[in-house]
């Protein structure tokens, strides 16, 4: 009687929530949980009471365990600048002087170190603390404070202390200033916690106020977007996009400025996207009012304009309402609001009218900064499944022993090494030509490539970085491992600074505005660096196949050119993706064909050109770009809408 009061009250052995099994009671097993498993943890007498051997009878690995004994490691991010075999060897290759390389390398190394160490953990609490909006305060009083985390606010100090800005401007370096400080950037960008999205801004503004002309009334302005002191530095938005137009500003825009009696102006709209709202100031597109009210149509009628933002007395913003802070898939460390413009005090920057044509400046300072971001976040998914792979088991052993897995792995590699050489090439382009030392050739390549690298990027960004996160198993897919947050960040890249579609509409206009002459620079540049790896004998099949790849474009571009312009618009992609694939074989072969060059370097250039590399000739053969088709695709999209209902029912 007495035993079974003590099995009906859990009390055996002096333990506490013993189970009773069918046929009698067993001997029962604790598993420590994850908090009391750490080493060096001492075990109580209890625990040492409930523990049985493996294989001794009675032995339930899982009884009175929260989880079970196994913990899989994380992946650890370890100093991405170390980590980049082609980063530092294309930086060994190109930077001029050995000390101009030795102070980069300290301090790409030095910032890599602190990326990995503190800088990531700013970013995931910039993901975990997201911008949050607060129209009144206690007594009623409307303020419209973007309240954002204190990471945030280290990373603005950060940015000005490491010149993120500023070693572009500073020009220390010369023509090489430009990929010094986008191979920093790249470095911060995925730990950034998306505030390299304020910085493309804040570098767009200080390109265009340099072009236009640094004196008041954004002398102040220039000095503060580019300073290196915390307590000066200022961010800029870029504040273009309303309801009724994104990419299609000049259609698009309804903003009013009104002239002042000062010279100044006052604008009256409804932004639609702001990015980095919390920002210092703003460049924005508006249309002057005459005396009657009146403003020009189009984008004739835009001028550009610069704003500071500022608080009255009482705290209320000048000029300003924020109507509500946008709910996006990613980007929701950085706060994108909705603006009421309501006389805005603001200067004008540009030639009256001429406000599209001073922005031509800042959209390839952004469409740049917005390519290394995909660079970078494919190099980041991949460094981190790299190490993944030396921790976890499967089928018995490591995935880096899996034939299959390393083959999915290194196709990733080559795709993030041709981005990188892609976005590299831009960046050494837009050097040049801000040191004054670039030729016409450079000049051409530079405007033809900035969109086409900016639009393949972007998409290559999206399709490596989700084919990461499945390195990872169901992990990829749970939001605190901070692993998707990578993929909804990277969705936006192929949106931003123009979608891929208005990118290569604009690849048309840059070639009809040059009459040709960007693809002639195209064609002769990629014949030289073909020419240069001509005595590489390992690199004969890939140095064929971009040589193939370019005949057949050049064909490509002789048949369109006597075709409607609706031929050349329906092939505008794939001619786009065509350009990117073969320049990328190009500079993939020409750093295998450096002296220093490894064999991984060849490697890669190989893998790269067995894909087909000109998409836009092999499907013009197929008859894709035949304008009859526009009104077959129509038909296609809207088949459902065009079927007669009544059908179903007869």
């Amino acid at each position: 009687m007495a035993a079974s009061s003590a099995i009906l009250s859990g009390r055996v052995a002096g333990s506490r929530g013993s189970r009773l099994w069918r046929g009698g009671a067993r001997p029962l097993v604790h598993i420590r949980s994850a908090s009391a498993a750490e080493r060096g943890a001492r075990k109580s007498d209890e625990e040492h009471l409930w523990e049985a051997a493996p294989g001794a009878e009675g032995y339930l690995p899982f009884s009175r365990a929260r989880v079970g004994s196994f913990f899989q490691d994380q992946p650890v991010l370890k100093n991405p600048f170390l980590e980049d075999a082609l980063l530092r060897g294309y930086l060994k290759r190109h930077l001029p002087q050995e000390s101009c390389s030795q102070a980069v390398f300290s301090d790409l190394s030095a910032f890599g170190e602190l990326v990995a160490k503190e800088i990531d953990t700013w970013g995931r609490e910039c993901e975990l603390s997201p911008p949050r909006l607060v129209h009144f305060d206690p007594w009623g009083r409307r303020v419209d404070h973007i309240v954002t985390s204190a990471a945030w606010k280290r990373l603005k100090d950060l940015s000005a202390q490491e010149g993120l800005v500023a070693i572009g401007y500073d020009k220390s370096f010369g023509e090489w200033s430009r990929v010094y400080q986008m191979s920093k950037l790249y470095v911060f960008s995925p730990s950034s916690g998306l505030y390299t999205c304020p910085l493309a801004m804040t570098d767009g503004a200080a390109k265009v106020i340099q072009s236009v002309g640094v004196s008041p009334p954004v002398e102040e302005a220039y000095g503060r977007l580019t300073s290196r002191q915390p307590e000066c530095f200022w961010t800029s938005g870029q504040w273009m996009t309303e309801r009724q137009g994104g990419s299609d500003v000049g259609t698009g825009t309804e903003t009013v400025a009104v002239p002042q009696t000062d010279g100044s102006y006052k604008l009256h709209g409804f932004k639609w996207f702001t990015s980095a709202t919390d920002a210092d100031m703003t460049l924005t597109l508006a249309r002057v009012q005459d005396r009657s009210g009146s403003t020009t149509p189009g984008s004739r009628g835009l001028s550009l304009f610069y704003a500071e933002v500022s608080r009255d007395e009482d705290g209320r913003l000048r000029g300003i309402e924020v109507q509500r802070l946008k709910d996006k898939l990613g980007t929701r460390q950085m706060p994108t609001a909705e603006l009421l413009l309501d006389g805005l005090p603001a200067h004008r920057l540009s030639e009256e009218g001429r406000g599209v044509a001073s922005i031509a400046n800042m959209l390839t300072i952004t469409r740049i900064h917005n390519s290394v971001s995909a660079a970078a976040a494919m190099r980041r998914v991949l460094q981190l499944a790299r190490d993944y792979a030396t921790r976890r088991t499967a089928f018995g052993k490591l995935l880096k022993d899996h034939p299959l897995h390393m083959q999915t792995l290194a196709r990733m590699e080559v795709e993030t090494r041709a981005a990188f050489l892609l976005v590299m090439d831009v960046c050494r382009l837009l050097g040049r030509e801000e040191s004054g030392l670039a030729s016409q050739l450079d000049v051409h390549l530079l405007r033809l490539l900035t969109p086409v690298v900016k639009l393949y990027t972007g998409k290559q960004a999206v399709a490596v970085v989700s084919e990461g996160l499945e390195s990872f198993g169901g992990q990829g897919y749970i939001e605190d491992t901070g692993l998707p947050g990578i993929l909804r960040d990277a969705q936006v890249l192929s949106i931003w600074e123009g979608t891929t579609n208005v990118l290569s509409l604009d690849v048309l206009r840059c070639v009809a505005r040059s009459s040709g002459m960007v693809l002639h620079a195209y064609f002769a540049h990629v014949k030289s660096l073909l020419a240069g790896a001509s005595g590489v004998s390992s690199l004969a099949p890939a140095v064929k196949a971009i040589a193939g790849a370019q005949s057949e474009l050049e064909q490509f571009v002789q048949i369109a050119a006597s075709r409607p312009p609706s031929y050349l618009q329906l092939a505008a992609r794939d001619l786009a993706y065509s350009l990117a694939r073969i320049y990328a074989g190009a500079l993939l072969i020409d750093h295998a064909s450096w002296k220093d060059a490894s064999p991984h370097d060849t490697y890669a250039a190989l893998g790269w050109c067995k894909q087909e590399l000109c998409l836009v000739a092999s499907r013009q053969t197929r008859g894709c770009y035949d304008p009859s088709t526009t009104a077959l695709d129509a038909a296609l999209v809207y088949d459902a809408l065009n079927q007669d209902s009544t059908s179903f029912g007869s």
